[in-house]
């Protein structure tokens, strides 16, 4: 039986990267995905290597800027699956990370913080009614950036750690109910952070490499998702070869 056998979850940016990682290894251990992304041909190419590999997966493809869609989403996964037990939000718009605290826009900064912190929001309260006493996980999905305050990434560094403090927020609310929420900040080599950090120095880690999406940083995810980090809620899970030691918290 895998970690997850009977459970539900809804992933968005799953269409690629460390959500694509994530939702395949969910499937693999038992659990019923929702894969969500904005792209439908990465939705449609998710759910086939799920299917292929034995699992059950449902495509739903969502723009998480637009609350409707995220609600859509929600509940089409619980009419195809009947509840949510974990909802991952890892969905994020590379197009708006970048800008210095100088030219930053606001248009720039609304754009990050609706994809981002608003859209978490969105899903998590759309979730809460089906995770309510019944052993619910959230995992947002962040960043170092902002603990590093990593320069030219404004926009980006302040939607990441408003993320972090809706976490955490949310884990002293809802902690008696039975729903742990979580942060994931991970260092790992997707497509989005080859597009967005080009140019951009990044001090070395004591592991001296980035993270695969699926050997190093999915294994976390799974953990955070499963019955053995129940009395964890509230903590960002630096996943990034030590880059931000101690940073936990």
């Amino acid at each position: 039986m895998g970690r997850l056998e009977g459970k539900v979850a809804i992933i968005t940016g799953a269409g690629r990267g460390i959500g694509r990682a994530v939702a395949r290894l969910f499937a693999a251990e038992g659990a019923k995905v929702a894969v969500c992304s904005l792209t439908p041909a990465n939705v449609e190419r998710v759910v086939a290597e799920i299917v292929a590999a034995g699992g059950d997966a449902l495509g739903i493809v969502c723009d998480v800027y637009e609350e409707a869609q995220i609600k859509a989403a929600v509940a089409k996964t619980v009419e195809r699956y009947g509840t949510i037990d974990i909802a991952v939000n890892n969905a994020v718009e590379p197009a708006g990370v970048r800008g210095t605290a100088l030219d930053m826009t606001v248009e720039s900064l609304n754009r990050s913080f609706q994809t981002g912190p608003i859209a978490a929001l969105h899903m998590m309260q759309s979730c809460y009614p089906y995770m309510e006493n019944r052993d619910g996980r959230i995992i947002n999905v962040t960043s170092a950036t902002g603990i590093l305050g990593v320069a030219g990434f404004a926009p980006y560094a302040m939607s990441r750690e408003a993320t972090r403090a809706l976490t955490r927020v949310a884990a002293r609310e809802w902690g008696d109910k039975r729903i742990t929420v979580n942060s994931l900040c991970p260092f790992a080599l997707t497509d989005a952070f080859k597009e967005t950090t080009v140019g951009v120095f990044v001090p070395p880690s004591p592991i001296p490499r980035i993270g695969s999406p699926e050997d190093d940083i999915a294994p976390v995810v799974l953990f955070m998702a499963s019955k053995d980090s129940q009395y964890m809620t509230g903590y960002s899970f630096m996943a990034d070869g030590g880059l931000i030691i101690d940073a936990a918290r």
